[in-house]
């Protein structure tokens, strides 16, 4: 009797969570499919899988709350959002819709008088920003997906002790799961001792909350650094060394980096108040200081008095469905002569494969450099399951060597460049909150590019041939896993 009464019950969730994938219109086909398998194959078990899964949900009245403090910001701040026609002005007609999509998205629009200096590598960036936060007079604000005890995590964890206890407002932010074992720490409790403001940005403290009433693998997987409102870091490392203590397998973890100066941090300033009034609503706006004035051409290294053109572009779950595949699509349909990709992972949606084989197949030259070991087998083997779409459509294929290549690149022709913390998964696409910097300018498109091909030069070519000779049960392996990319 008890196990018809169960049957009955699994029966009835079952349909209903099924009519519940049917009727979604923010899934495509093959999710739908995807979820229907899961559902029918793993009886019990799909059903719990689809509820902690199945759906973005972040919380009673969270994305309503993020939405109201975006707007109060904007409002508060209209200086920020930057000059709409500034566009038009700077940018050449045929790589601007790129800039307009993502202003459609953030608000943020183009600002002109920033400065952009590439780092080295990464004990360049460790001693700048520490530098930078040595000589800071008024504040520091920081956020990192992961925060490790390690050389570059202490070292920034001591500087702004040391810039807490001389005056210097500092705030900290961290995602609750990715440093999970730095919000219990030692170093941690520090810093709070000092007087530096910490907090926890999507905290999972009560797991059976989170489990219940949103989702474990919604992450704030930014990257910001602002320092006195005029500086900032914009790029894919987190406050960890190379060695990445957690993955040390994959060492060394190669990121990439640029130090701004200009209006655009202040598009940076304002991502991490959102956030941070999200978890601390009682603070006060103009605690938050938005500093856009151009760099003075005096101090400009460069000969045009404009300075470096450049804009935010950031996301989160609680955008409009699909605006990152969109925005990066749009970017890429731009492309006249030359895109060169980077990224660590690599599970694009249909709308993102099919662009980047359209580009290839109308004549302009397509890279991709991804990592040759990476850290997550399934992201590497639905990598692997298009390999022989895009090299039968033209697209260059490089696997990188010497550790995990972690810089998250985008370079069109000579003219357009992006950094940030965007992987071109579903992840960022769907779940994550994530920060980019589009930047306009021959001379730093160029600067990237540079190391761009200092990533292919390390790398291995993978050809249409050696793709065809892999061994039957690998692609079907591959194949199989890429089945489940919709769900990743």
């Amino acid at each position: 009797m008890f196990f018809d009464v169960l049957f009955y019950f699994h029966f009835f969730i079952w349909v209903v969570i099924s009519l519940r994938v049917l009727s979604r219109h923010d899934l495509s086909a093959p999710a739908r499919l995807a979820w229907l398998v899961v559902l029918f194959i793993l009886p019990y078990v799909g059903v719990v899988v689809y509820w902690m899964f199945g759906e973005v949900h972040l919380g009673i009245n969270f994305s309503y709350r993020h939405d109201q403090i975006k707007q109060k910001l904007q409002t508060s701040f209209p200086q920020v959002l930057g000059n709409k026609a500034t566009l038009s002005q700077v940018i050449a007609p045929e790589y601007q819709t790129g800039f307009t999509y993502a202003s459609s998205v953030t608000g943020f629009q183009t600002t002109l008088g920033n400065k952009a200096e590439l780092m080295d590598d990464a004990q360049h960036t460790q001693q700048q920003m520490i530098a930078d936060f040595d000589a800071a007079t008024d504040h520091i604000h920081v956020l990192y997906y992961i925060w490790l005890e390690d050389n570059m995590g202490t070292a920034v964890a001591d500087a702004l002790i040391r810039a807490a206890q001389r005056g210097v407002k500092c705030r900290a932010m961290v995602d609750g799961l990715g440093s999970r074992k730095l919000i219990k720490s030692k170093l941690w409790q520090s810093m709070r001792d000092a007087g530096v403001e910490v907090s926890i940005a999507l905290p999972i403290d009560n797991i059976i909350k989170v489990l219940l009433f949103s989702r474990i693998d919604l992450r704030n997987h930014r990257k910001i650094t602002v320092i006195d409102g005029h500086i900032g870091y914009v790029g894919s490392r987190n406050s960890a060394d190379p060695e990445f203590r957690v993955k040390p397998k994959y060492a060394p973890w190669v990121d990439i980096m640029i130090r701004v100066e200009g209006p655009v941090v202040a598009q940076n300033q304002m991502l991490f108040a959102s956030d941070w009034l999200m978890q601390n609503p009682d603070t006060k706006l103009d605690s938050f200081p938005f500093i856009t004035t151009p760099v003075s051409s005096s101090d400009d290294q460069r000969a045009d008095s404009n300075g470096y053109v450049a804009q935010v572009f950031a996301d989160g779950p609680n955008q409009r469905q699909g605006t990152t595949p969109q925005f990066l699509s749009t970017l890429m349909s731009q492309a006249r002569r030359k895109l060169i990709i980077s990224t660590p992972y690599f599970v694009p949606d249909y709308t993102l494969i099919n662009m980047l084989c359209s580009v290839s197949l109308r004549g302009v030259e397509v890279t991709l450099i991804l990592p040759k070991n990476n850290d997550s087998f399934i992201v590497a083997a639905t990598s692997h399951s298009y390999y022989g779409q895009m090299l039968e459509a033209g697209i260059k294929i490089y696997e990188y060597k010497p550790g995990l290549l972690h810089a998250k690149t985008l370079t069109i022709d000579e003219h357009i460049s992006m950094v940030g913390s965007t992987n071109l998964d579903l992840r960022s696409f769907d779940l994550n909150y994530e920060n980019n910097m589009i930047f306009y300018d021959k001379g730093l498109t160029a600067q990237i590019q540079r190391r761009q091909h200092q990533y292919i030069a390390h790398s291995d070519s993978v050809t249409l041939q050696q793709v065809r000779q892999w061994p039957l049960y690998y692609r079907i392996w591959v194949n199989v896993v890429a089945t489940t990319g919709p769900l990743l």
